[in-house]
């Protein structure tokens, strides 16, 4: 409950930092809306986790990485994620894009479903740790999503943040969230080598499920 109660105070701060604050005004509408968008799906999320797998929520609090090519990654990460947040406020303040409210309808309702799409990672591989390691009860997971791609958490992700900046009625927003793609293809080939040495069965999983994060692409 500690934890809830920490993200209910905390994401206000986030929304009003990296959203409100740049766009100057509370009339920013695209970014209510993103912010019930995410919000809804990740307070269900953390209420089923909290009740259903506390040891998961553990894990995903963890943030101090092991291996140091990850460690690079993620300050590679934290760009990107920065401005692809701040563009869309200084864009609404200053009117460089013109976005249906269509399109932001849509984008958002495909940013809920990237985030329901995580959540069925959650829900089928209890070691989806924020960081790369490998425990040691750890054992491949191949069903669920895991059947179509072998790191859906990733592809999730890639949704909804490839589709936030519509979704904040953004297009230059959409430079920045494009380097996010290739920051996690830099990070899965160094995670999955360290789980090819580390986790037993991979290496046979890999020879089964042929794709990464798109199927039938890559």
């Amino acid at each position: 409950m500690k934890l809830i109660a920490k993200v209910l105070i905390l994401y206000p701060v986030f929304i009003g930092v990296f959203l409100f604050l740049p766009a100057g005004s509370f009339r920013y509408y695209e970014a209510w809306i993103y912010s019930l968008a995410l919000f809804i799906p990740m307070i269900t999320t953390l209420l089923y986790l909290v009740k259903y797998d506390p040891k998961l929520l553990e894990r995903r609090m963890r943030y101090k990485e092991k291996e140091e090519k990850q460690k690079l990654i993620i300050r590679l990460a934290r760009l990107p994620f920065i401005l692809g947040f701040l563009i869309p406020g200084f864009d609404y303040r200053f009117g460089w894009s013109d976005i249906p409210m269509a399109f932001v309808i849509v984008a958002n309702v495909i940013v809920m479903a990237g985030y329901f799409f995580v959540f069925l990672v959650f829900r089928e591989n209890s070691y989806t740790s924020r960081i790369v390691e490998v425990e040691k009860e750890q054992e491949v997971i191949t069903t669920g999503p895991y059947s179509i791609v072998r790191h859906p958490m990733y592809t999730g992700t890639i949704v909804m943040f490839l589709f936030t900046p519509l979704a904040l009625g953004s297009w230059w927003a959409i430079i920045a969230f494009a380097l996010w793609p290739v920051v996690l293809v830099y990070r899965i080939f160094d995670e999955e080598r360290v789980l090819m040495k580390d986790l037993k069965g991979y290496k046979e999983y890999c020879e089964k499920t042929c794709y990464r994060l798109i199927p039938f692409v890559w």
